[in-house]
């Protein structure tokens, strides 16, 4: 912090005695502090903390403070605590700061001194290729080689699984090679692509060989790109990677990189972050503030160049009432998304408050804040409270640092309490939520749209007994509604009648993000089981985790057995029963199904529910949450009011109701966090510490500088600093321009950006070919993103990119000299040889989309010197200036169709030395025409870096 600080006088001691500092910025403002929502003060205290009188200024500070009259009107900067890198978006980043050690190196600086200005965390699970599945596994002669010539055979959907032997799990007790209970044998179902199971204690079985042979083709195919990513985290200080095999980058942002309170030598802030990966706000569950951006802002931050954002509106979502005990997370989840889709929330920050929200789980919040994209809010902020403690305890964290953390976050107001009676924040808007009024639903008979509350099902599905055939009808009559027909099975007799549950399936596909819905049902048959309850043998029942994390909450917290007991073995984790992958009925339920013409029902807890799917003698089906089809297959019918009717009895005759047995959310809640949570990232913690012995294997040369590999194709010293001086040159004017494409309205970064597979033909596969490489090895633009020779080839090489000049779809345009239509690289390099700048022209919106980094760096790289459009997109005209290239834009009204440009004229445009945020510059072709474009910079930073050519030329001369 420079001593001419003006916030100086904020830092303090924590009253801990632990003699740690922070930002006091609750002194700052008085009650105007007071009255912001978390989330902005989040904002305010970056802001105070990053002062430098120059990126981030005290008016910067004051307009956020003054957050209730300037939202929506003003720009402010933020600096994110942290960067999350995934291993695509990773590599150029990673690739620019090693160009840029060259560049400081060249002119004479300290390269060591060239790394992130905070700390930046990559992952490089994210572009797992699969190229050995267990199936195939299991069909070659040899698992760990097996015969090259022989094809694996293929597994039919139906083949029941071959008995192989545990290997020593700790789990088994006993020789693997006998019988299960319900549903074995030839009627267990073995989905294709699914692990294989110990036929007796139906517990996966390890498949050591899959995983192994992955990772093996991942590194040896990725070798060049591992090793440039292993000498980053070794040379460069604050890179952090996390080597592959141990998670994706939201996952190990959630459970294993997040602060929440930064303490950097004894300094206490804010946890914030930005990421490259989309799924960056789910950390806003945990009270961090973060979302997701592209290649060139996270690069940016990198290199301490704070974000820019109009101060947005923040609309508090206000949740009271008690959930029904009935309600799952999953009910909970999706009624919030929709309310909030329904209240128009896009562009905007939603904070959550009241009563209702201590109700919310941790993995609850995190949901919410990850469906941001549902209801299209930048995201959705959960401000720390005891729940988040309790979680973070069970995470491992140490107790001191707890204390320490809770202390500091009261003290500057970042702590949600509902025991206190101090004010909420003022919100631009309040949505209001009951969480009462959030009733749980089944979905049918016939299609997922219409739902049925649980309390209605008996009287809805007797009212489709009546209905015409149709979606919500059978047609049943009258005197033929309460038929029963007696069943013999397994030597037993059993009564079948309308409403009979004959299939019961739990299936996760559609819970995943949320597995804790998947314990709700474990602890419910835990319960079921205690009370002496069963489920009938005659129905198929089935268990289909979907996903390992949702393997782990069943095993960890000691339910499967009792899922097992009512039948719910686990089959796999493939689709299954929702897809119509099901064992067929027994025959004399068939029968008796069809002698009666009885409506039979299928419950399930996927997300498809078409008749006849399950079963041509099923006619109703019925999409429920995963407790709910335990429930449903222990009454065996769907014809059951819950409230006033008994699942069963107990051995000793007394009634059992579902409330008996349902488990309470404080309940689930607690078995979640202490046994779930707990063990889940102790496990994770292990995994850390052991490490990945192919990655601790890799060997790098341990240099300041990268040992760059001229035959690479994969990593290249990209071209930014070839000419770079020690000073900015004068700005430097615009003489005789071509252009060199002419577009229309809203292009997007789709058009601009490399992207997808390589094509035959490209100039990127001309070029790769001369490389010695065969169409076979051209990967994809995304692979190769750390090779600008690529890059820049393939930049605006998008089939559908529509050029004036052309007149049809193609990445072509013309050289004017010779008249030729060429690939645009191919002009635009014949341009370069011949001296002559370049320029754009477009319509509005130019460069709408996703944020893109190559859709700024290519068109630099191909000479491109100045864009002048009718609009831009906001952030693809800050990623042009941070490249160097200049925003033009048409004065309003005016169009290069109005002024008369053909665009095949050339174009020169004078600068001026004093240079300023929206001045109007004079345009002058080589036939005469004279107009005058507007200077589309926003502010002096803008001008700054563009004054430098660029962000990273001005990093490099900042620390020479």
């Amino acid at each position: 912090m420079p001593p001419d600080c003006p916030f100086q006088h904020l830092i303090e001691l924590l009253k801990d005695n632990t003699g740690k500092k922070f930002y006091n910025v609750a002194k700052l403002g008085g009650s105007k502090y007071d009255s912001l929502p978390y989330s902005i003060r989040v904002l305010l205290e970056a802001s105070v903390r990053n002062w430098d009188g120059f990126l981030v200024k005290e008016e910067d500070v004051m307009n956020i403070l003054d957050w209730k009259a300037k939202q929506n009107d003003v720009e402010v900067p933020f600096c994110p605590a942290r960067v999350l890198l995934q291993d695509f978006t990773g590599i150029p980043a990673m690739v620019d700061f090693a160009a840029m050690r060259e560049a400081v190196k060249n002119l004479g600086g300290d390269p060591s001194r060239v790394h992130p200005a905070c700390p930046t965390d990559l992952t490089v699970d994210h572009s797992l290729q699969i190229d050995f599945s267990k199936c195939a596994m299991q069909n070659t002669p040899n698992p760990g080689g097996g015969d090259p010539q022989r094809p694996p055979a293929k597994l039919s959907p139906l083949k029941a699984p071959r008995k192989l032997p545990c290997r020593g799990q700790a789990a088994c007790r006993g020789p693997c090679d006998g019988e299960s209970s319900r549903n074995s044998g030839p009627l267990s179902v073995q989905i294709e692509n699914t692990p294989l199971l110990c036929p007796f204690h139906l517990q996966p079985v390890p498949e050591p060989e899959t995983v192994l042979k992955n990772q093996e083709v991942e590194f040896g195919r990725n070798k060049e790109r591992l090793q440039f990513f292993k000498w980053g985290s070794k040379m460069i200080e604050n890179v952090s990677v996390i080597p592959p095999g141990t998670g994706m980058a939201h996952q190990m942002n959630l459970e294993y990189l997040s602060r929440v309170v930064f303490d950097v030598k004894d300094f206490l802030y804010p946890d914030s972050v930005v990421g490259t990966d989309s799924h960056t706000t789910m950390v806003n569950g945990l009270g961090i503030l973060g979302w997701g951006v592209g290649g060139i802002e996270t690069e940016a931050v990198m290199l301490g160049i704070p974000l820019t954002l109009t101060l947005p509106e923040v609309v508090g979502c206000e949740l009271t009432g008690t959930a029904s005990p009935l309600a799952t997370s999953i009910d909970i989840v999706l009624s919030i998304t929709k309310q909030l889709r329904q209240a128009g929330v896009s562009g905007k920050i939603v904070e959550f408050f009241g009563s209702g929200v201590s109700q919310l789980s941790v993995v609850d919040r995190t949901t919410i804040a990850n469906m941001c994209p549902e209801y299209d809010a930048i995201l959705s902020f959960f401000p720390i409270d005891n729940v988040t403690l309790k979680h973070l305890k069970h995470r491992g964290f140490d107790e001191a640092k707890l204390k320490s953390m809770e202390a500091y976050l009261k003290t500057v107001k970042l702590f949600r309490n509902d025991e206190l009676s101090t004010g909420e924040p003022e919100y631009s808007q309040t949505v209001h939520i009951n969480l009462g009024s959030i009733m749980p639903s089944v979905s049918g008979p016939r299609r997922a749209q219409d739902r049925v509350a649980v309390t209605d099902m008996k009287s809805d599905f007797q009212a489709c007994l009546n209905e015409k055939v149709g979606f919500k009808g059978f047609q049943i009559p009258p005197e033929k509604q309460s038929d029963v027909v007696p069943v013999e099975f397994e030597g037993n007799e059993y009564k079948l009648a309308h409403g009979s549950v004959v299939i019961a399936a739990v299936i996760s596909c559609t819970n995943n993000c949320n597995p804790s819905v998947m314990l709700g049902a474990g602890l419910l048959a835990k319960k079921a089981v205690e009370a002496g309850l069963t489920v009938k043998p005659y129905i198929r029942t089935s268990l289909s985790p979907g996903s390992g994390m949702v393997t782990h909450y069943l095993s960890s917290s000691g339910v499967l057995p009792y899922l097992k007991k009512l039948g719910f073995d686990v089959i796999g984790y493939g689709c299954s029963t929702c897809v119509g992958n099901t064992t067929p009925l027994p025959e004399a339920i068939q029968n008796a199904i069809m002698q009666g013409d009885l409506v039979a029902c299928g419950v399930l807890s996927g997300n498809k529910n078409f008749e006849g799917r399950l079963c041509s003698c099923i006619r109703a089906n019925y999409l429920a949450s995963p407790p709910l089809v335990v429930a449903y297959a222990i009454a065996g019918t769907v014809n059951i009011d819950f409230q006033n009717e008994p699942l069963g009895v107990d051995p000793a005759g007394k009634s059992i109701f579902l409330h008996d047995i349902w488990p309470s959310r404080e309940e689930l809640h607690q078995v979640e966090e202490e046994l779930v949570i707990s063990s889940m990232f102790k496990e994770l913690k292990e995994k850390m510490e052991k490490g990945n012995k192919r990655w601790d294997s890799l060997e790098v040369l341990e240099s300041v500088l990268f040992t760059w590999d001229w035959k690479s194709t994969y990593i290249r010293c990209p071209s930014f600093f070839d000419k770079l001086a020690k000073e900015p040159l004068p700005i430097q004017s615009i003489e005789n321009a071509h252009v060199l494409l002419h577009l229309g309205d809203s292009v997007t970064t789709d058009h601009i950006s490399p992207a997808g597979s390589i094509a035959r033909g490209s100039a990127a596969a001309r070029y790769l070919s001369s490389k010695g490489l065969t169409p076979r090895e051209f990967n994809s633009y995304g692979a190769r993103r750390g090779n600008d020779a690529v890059m820049t080839r393939g930049t605006f090489a998008n089939i559908k990119l529509l050029n004036k000049f052309i007149g049809k779809p193609a990445p072509k345009t013309i050289h004017f000299p010779t008249g030729k239509t060429m690939d645009v690289f191919d002009a635009a390099e014949a341009y370069q040889k011949e001296n002559i700048p370049l320029i754009i022209l477009a319509g509005t919106k130019y460069g709408l989309g996703n944020s893109r980094d190559w859709a700024a760096k290519g068109p630099f790289l191909l000479g491109v010197k100045a864009v002048i459009a009718e609009s831009y997109e906001k952030i693809h005209k800050a990623h042009l200036i941070g490249i160097g290239i200049a925003p033009l834009q048409f004065l309003p009204g005016e169009t290069a169709s109005s002024l008369g440009l053909t665009g095949k004229e050339q174009f020169s445009i004078p600068f001026p030395q004093k240079l300023s945020p929206g001045m109007t510059l004079d345009v002058k072709t080589n036939t005469g025409k004279l107009f005058r474009v507007i200077a589309a910079f926003d502010n002096d930073v803008e001008i700054t870096l563009y004054r430098h050519g660029g962000v990273l030329n001005y990093t490099v001369r900042r620390l020479l």
